[in-house]
């Protein structure tokens, strides 16, 4: 049985070996890539990001990648967003009283952690959603997380056409946030799983298994 093929994209928003690695671990092949066809083409799409959600869509439109996402998705072929990667699938995000249009891949709105303590750094239990395939095996770990921004009071209408995506939530000084979320072929995570440990290598093959 040959590898799975993933493709990690590359739009300039800081280091990804440590990405490219743990999902190498994880038994898929990996390229790095900001080429269009390669990314379209791969078995798996991940899409990391750290910093300003602005500079992480900047980055992502000037190789058309919210176009490579949204045809993957098209497609019904996985894509995988890690912290700002998450961020950027959703309608906008708000920083410093600056909005900035995402790939609207959900509705939703990405804003600042309303916390007494912001950057929320560290690890952290999950609540994770029943029926869950990205979390089985996984039970009352904790994850490693670095944001000051995320998706806070996510509610989602839904019809007897679309189901609704299983949300898993994480708390932060009282504050409720989205910590990761499965929608068909699209998933992400709020936290790190490559940093992550045990639980983070388990969460990554079982995306990687799915593929």
């Amino acid at each position: 049985m040959s590898q799975p093929s993933v493709a990690v994209l590359d739009y300039g928003s800081g280091n990804l070996r440590s990405a490219v690695r743990a999902v190498e671990r994880a038994g898929a092949a990996v390229t790095l890539t900001s080429d269009f066809d390669t990314a379209l083409e791969a078995d798996g799409l991940l899409v990391p990001g750290v910093g300003a959600y602005a500079a992480c869509m900047a980055g992502l439109r000037a190789i058309k990648g919210e176009r490579i996402i949204g045809r993957r998705l098209a497609g019904g072929r996985p894509v995988l967003g890690i912290c700002v990667g998450m961020q950027i699938l959703f309608e906008r995000g708000v920083e410093h009283g600056v909005e900035t249009d995402g790939c609207d891949e959900w509705p939703g709105v990405v804003e600042r952690l309303q916390a007494p303590v912001v950057p929320h750094m560290g690890w952290n239990t999950v609540d994770v959603a029943a029926g869950s395939s990205l979390f089985a095996g996984i039970e009352g770990e904790r994850f490693y997380f670095v944001h000051s921004y995320g998706v806070r009071d996510w509610t989602l209408e839904t019809n007897d056409r679309t189901a609704a995506p299983l949300v898993t939530w994480a708390e932060h000084g009282g504050d409720r946030f989205v910590a990761a979320v499965e929608n068909g072929p699209l998933s992400a995570t709020q936290f790190h799983p490559e940093k992550s440990g045990d639980a983070g290598a388990q969460l990554l093959r079982n995306w990687v298994t799915s593929l």
